[in-house]
């Protein structure tokens, strides 16, 4: 029987949905539910039934998960920005991984290439980005954050997971409004002068930076709101205005103008200063970042002679990391103060062997094809939608020996992945980073390498049916696999067993391991994994 809107119904949470909502299965329906955490026996309301699926919300807990806590933030049932405060960062991790190896498993058709999911060191006042919508209210001008699926915003004076500055800055411009009588913008009406504060701070550098959205070039009272500040804010370096005359959704105008102070943030990320204007990308936890732009160099194998082109590059973030370790790289990106900004930190950085292009990323690989230029590697970083098929027929027939796909959408991710493979290329390792605690969003980096015959060959062995030394005797392979899954989450495959054994004198024969050909390439076991690996050995006596 079909399940009833408004009914109550007792389910047990088994998963999450991509977004973060629990799930549960009642007769045979598949449900939705925010709030919930896997493990708990909860009385569900039902709010909307579809043919496939259906919507609820928790109307009492009955016994609660063991990966519940008590939500830090006080309006984390309200705000649409956080999905995951009243889980522990544990199972927080574990929802992310089985999020990005599902997409790429069921979306992309892929083998199971995650390696793991690596966590930020801290889940609070980690962004170094803040864009606060402005309200006003019965109390005056606020900042908040969007009720979900609503336009509805929720007064939020202290976001848990922004910087504490940035909430700082976000508080005192609101003082400034209300004392001034300065209106907030009015998304029905179209009518009022402040709709966003959007803040930048520099982890590294210390800075803060304010830029002002208003639908008007000139404010009130500015040179009060500069004085309020810097006096209140020593970090502050500098504050612009930025002019939005649309009616629609879009955050940030055209037009940006000085007030006071420096027009751009600086800050310093993988050892490169980096000056910031506010339409350049830039990733919101710095040290996150760092980790993942280690990985995507990694993945790219560098030797210092290759030719790389980095598309989506943004302020040049990744393209610099890049040259440090190549013979040259092309840095695209469409903004173009954005490029701006990646010219200026090339040459403030003495990097010189690189260039950047405004332009289409799509746009700028078919150009660069039909030229019939051949980059060694290539990189990209693309928004949430991806790439487009003809962005991706384009770096087919550049035919990069390696394609290092950094993405934000771990489903867009899988759909280019399963277009790429289909194409000649195979995905071969992918690296989960959680640079968003407490939201549903994470990166993933995968690699994708370019299938050539006569330098690849694949061969299935079964390891544990050869002859065995007395040590390899006392565990098999599958037993090693296990014992790391279990202990420390990462997958290992036989190869990367098979090399840590041959490296510390367990395999006394070649035959496990060596390639079959001179031209043969094989990936090598990540430091992580051959940690885990020797650490299961070590548990089966077969190192001391």
């Amino acid at each position: 029987m079909a399940l009833q809107k408004n009914k109550v119904y007792h389910a047990e949470f088994t998963g999450y949905t991509a977004e973060g909502s629990a799930v549960a299965h009642i007769d045979g329906m598949t449900v939705f539910v925010p709030g919930g955490a896997v493990g708990d026996q909860c009385d569900v309301k039902i709010l909307k039934v579809t043919k496939r699926l259906a919507y609820g919300k928790i109307e009492r807990i009955r016994v609660r998960s063991k990966h519940r806590i008590e939500p830090a933030c006080p309006h984390a049932d309200k705000c649409g920005g956080c999905c995951y405060q009243h889980l522990t960062y544990e199972e927080e991790l574990r929802a992310k991984a089985r999020k990005v190896s599902d997409a790429l498993q069921r979306i992309g058709g892929l083998p199971d290439i995650l390696q793991g999911i690596t966590g930020s060191e801290h889940i609070t006042h980690y962004r170094n980005k803040a864009q606060f919508p402005v309200a006003d209210t019965e109390n005056g001008p606020c900042t908040g954050f969007f009720r979900p699926r609503s336009h509805d915003i929720i007064p939020v004076s202290d976001c848990l997971i922004t910087d504490l500055v940035a909430n700082q800055i976000a508080s005192l411009v609101c003082d400034w409004m209300k004392e001034y009588d300065i209106p907030a913008y009015q998304e029905t009406t179209h009518t009022g002068l402040i709709r966003h504060i959007y803040v930048r701070t520099g982890v590294a550098s210390g800075e803060a930076h304010l830029c002002l959205i208003a639908t008007r070039a000139k404010l009130p009272h500015t040179q009060e709101l500069i004085t309020q500040l810097t006096q209140a804010v020593p970090s502050l370096t500098g504050i612009v205005l930025n002019v939005n005359k649309r009616t629609d959704n879009v955050i940030l105008g055209d037009r940006t103008l000085l007030l006071w102070g420096m027009e751009e943030l600086e800050d310093i990320l993988c050892g490169h200063v980096f000056r910031l204007s506010p339409h350049a990308f830039y990733q919101v936890n710095h040290a996150q970042a760092e980790r993942l732009y280690a990985c995507a160099l990694e993945f790219a194998q560098l030797t210092g002679q290759e030719t790389v082109m980095d598309l989506y590059c943004g302020a040049g973030t990744i393209t610099l990391t890049l040259a440090e370790h190549a013979a040259h790289v092309i840095g695209v990106e469409i903004v173009p103060e954005a490029i701006e900004n990646a010219k200026l930190n090339a040459a403030r950085n003495d990097v010189q062997n690189v260039e950047f292009l405004c332009a289409d990323a799509g746009q700028a690989a078919m150009m660069f094809a039909a030229r019939q230029e051949h980059p060694d590697v290539l990189t990209v970083d693309p928004p949430r939608k991806g790439l487009s098929t003809e962005a991706i027929d384009a770096i087919v027939q550049m035919a990069p020996s390696r394609v290092v796909y950094v993405s934000c959408d771990p489903a867009t991710l899988a759909r280019d992945c399963k277009l790429f493979c289909a194409q000649g290329y195979q995905a071969v390792r992918a690296q989960a980073f959680d640079l968003f605690p407490r939201t549903h969003h994470v990166e993933t980096v995968v690699l994708l390498s370019k299938l050539n015959a006569k330098q690849h060959i694949e061969v299935e062995l079964n390891l544990d049916e050869l002859d065995l030394t007395s040590a390899e005797s006392k565990a098999t392979y599958d037993e090693i696999k296990a014992y790391v899954l279990e202990h420390t989450g990462l997958k290992v495959s036989h190869l990367y067993i098979a090399q840590v054994k041959q490296k510390y004198g367990i395999i006394e024969r070649e035959n496990y391991n060596k390639p079959k050909s001179e031209n043969s390439r094989q990936p090598k076991c990540p430091p992580e994994k051959e940690a885990a690996i020797m650490e299961a050995l070590k548990h089966f006596q077969m190192l001391e």
